[in-house]
């Protein structure tokens, strides 16, 4: 196609109006959800309940479809986000094994397991927690699960080995283009007992341990293949130690490097595996092995990569809840995590932005505000079933402030802040337009069928235009700490959606969509 070959000076109001073209025709009937958002894509959706200042509803719809926009593989006939096609095929074919499936982690085409787990895991936290109050959407969420874990089967399918990574990074970000596209090369990374990978092993385990729970009734036979996998998965993490980035530093660093190690991610499989099985296997290994795997460390972040407050927030609901007193200091340390969060509170170690947004780091920073909110929800739920409270040093905070940190988070980045700009695509009249993403920012396959070479979409990655298919829920990494976001393409920190964000945000918007009366 001509425009994908103009220079920069004159990339200008002739490729906005072949963009446009696109937009009309790639998204004119992608959205065909219940609530549907193709609709109301550009209202306010402020206006529905008369309490509510958002519609929590919509943006937890939203938030599920985004899933839908990142998948591998054949595409299912009822798939939503029709701008979208197959892609990944011949997956796993380097080593002979079937990898067809799974999820793009972001705004490229390589399936990074690590991340991938960990979104499935937060995915299943979402539904165990809060699926109840979904209503309509809770079968869209077991859908966004169930098409992970399809691929984690065939990643684990064989023993002491997973298959950790589908493409070479490097060569897939030196392209610009459409996953449908994709021509450079495929390989496979795995560990194994003489590459061990403790930690993606673990998440994996984790991941496949959660997912059973939500599929236990609506599907025990699923759910049997999925917690017997994970058990076998987790044995495998224990036995053969080591983090996977060690034996992979070229593959997967600096994109998922294992940096806090994988201790963290031991006691958060074992955590889960002890959730799902009720064996008291799992809770000896926990309360045995606990302190050398980092309970009692400090650590005020929750992603991707370190699990130990997921894992402290987990444990302790076994204490409150379940009445498992040998995990009663697991308390100490989940309400040490929430500490670090409360503004103003004693030993609160977080900083926040002007507007009020917390923030951890200046790269995909909303990973942390939407993973922290769900466990200051979780945990006010955990709260509350015990009638118990958060001790900060000498001050007590009740559930009802912790929902309320929450609340204020997520309606920060549904448009409460200074630039009334929402960071979910597709949500409010005002949002992200030109996201680092390599599928939604090129022509699709429908209104260009021809192949777009490597090298061709970088005229459009550093264009202006807005992007031509809307995906529609992405949360992109969201704005610096003075509240600022310049919506460039090139600036993947800000700009770059990722599933991981929007995993633990699937749980919190349901809560309060629940809470405001919209579901």
């Amino acid at each position: 196609m001509a425009l994908l070959f103009f220079s920069s000076s004159s990339f200008d109001f002739r490729v906005f109006i072949v963009l446009f073209f696109f937009i009309v025709l790639c998204n004119g009937s992608s959205y065909s959800s219940s609530s549907s958002p193709s609709s109301s894509l550009f209202s306010t959706h402020h206006h529905r309940h008369h309490i509510a200042k958002h519609n929590y509803k919509d943006a937890l719809t939203k938030s599920i479809l985004f899933f839908e926009g990142q998948r591998s593989g054949k595409l299912p006939h009822n798939q939503r986000m029709t701008w979208r096609r197959d892609s990944g095929l011949s997956d796993g074919s380097a080593l002979h094994v079937d990898l067809v499936g799974g999820y793009y982690d972001a705004g490229d085409n390589i399936k990074f397991g690590f991340p991938m787990a960990f979104t499935t895991t937060m995915l299943s936290w979402s539904v165990i927690e809060f699926g109840g109050l979904m209503k309509s959407e809770l079968p869209n969420a077991k859908a966004a699960i169930r098409w992970a874990t399809d691929y984690l089967l065939k990643a684990t399918a064989r023993p002491d080995t997973i298959y950790v990574q589908v493409g070479d990074a490097n060569k897939d970000h030196s392209c610009w283009e459409r996953p449908e596209d994709m021509d450079t090369q495929r390989s496979v990374f795995k560990v194994d007992k003489n590459t061990p990978g403790s930690d993606v092993a673990a998440e994996t385990a984790a991941a496949l341990a959660a997912a059973a729970i939500v599929f236990k009734k609506s599907d025990p036979s699923y759910s049997k293949i999925l917690l017997k996998r994970a058990i076998r998965v987790f044995a495998f993490a224990d036995k053969y130690r080591g983090t996977y980035s060690a034996g992979l530093k070229p593959e997967v660093c600096p994109f998922y490097c294992s940096y806090s190690g994988y201790q963290d991610e031991l006691l958060w499989g074992a955590a889960w595996l002890q959730k799902a099985t009720k064996n008291v296997k799992y809770l000896n290994y926990i309360k045995m092995n606990g302190q050398v795997l980092g309970a009692a460390e400090y650590d005020n972040t929750f992603g991707w990569d370190n699990k130990h407050a997921g894992a402290r927030i987990l444990l302790t609901k076994a204490f409150l809840v379940q009445k498992m007193k040998t995990l009663s200091e697991y308390k100490g340390h989940a309400d040490n995590f929430i500490c670090s969060v409360i503004p103003g509170a004693p030993f609160s170690s977080s900083q926040y932005t002007p507007g009020g947004l917390l923030f951890k780091m200046s790269d995909a920073n909303m990973q942390y505000v939407t993973s922290t909110s769900f466990l200051l929800l979780t945990y006010a739920k955990y709260l509350t079933s015990a009638r118990t409270v958060v001790h900060c040093g000498g001050s007590v905070y009740t559930p009802g402030r912790l929902r309320s940190i929450a609340k204020k988070q997520v309606d920060y980045l549904l448009g409460d802040n200074p630039l009334r700009m929402s960071y979910m695509v597709g949500y409010g009249p005002k949002f992200p337009r030109r996201i680092h993403h390599r599928g939604s920012s090129l022509p699709c396959v429908a209104s260009h069928p021809a192949k777009i070479q490597c090298h061709e979409g970088f005229s459009i990655l550093n264009s202006q235009s807005p992007n031509p298919n809307i995906l529609v829920g992405a949360v992109v990494g969201g704005p610096d700490q003075h509240d600022r976001f310049p919506d460039e393409r090139t600036d993947y920190e800000q700009s770059e959606p990722a599933t991981y964000i929007n995993a633990p945000l699937v749980g919190a918007l349901a809560y309060f969509a629940h809470s405001y009366g919209q579901l």
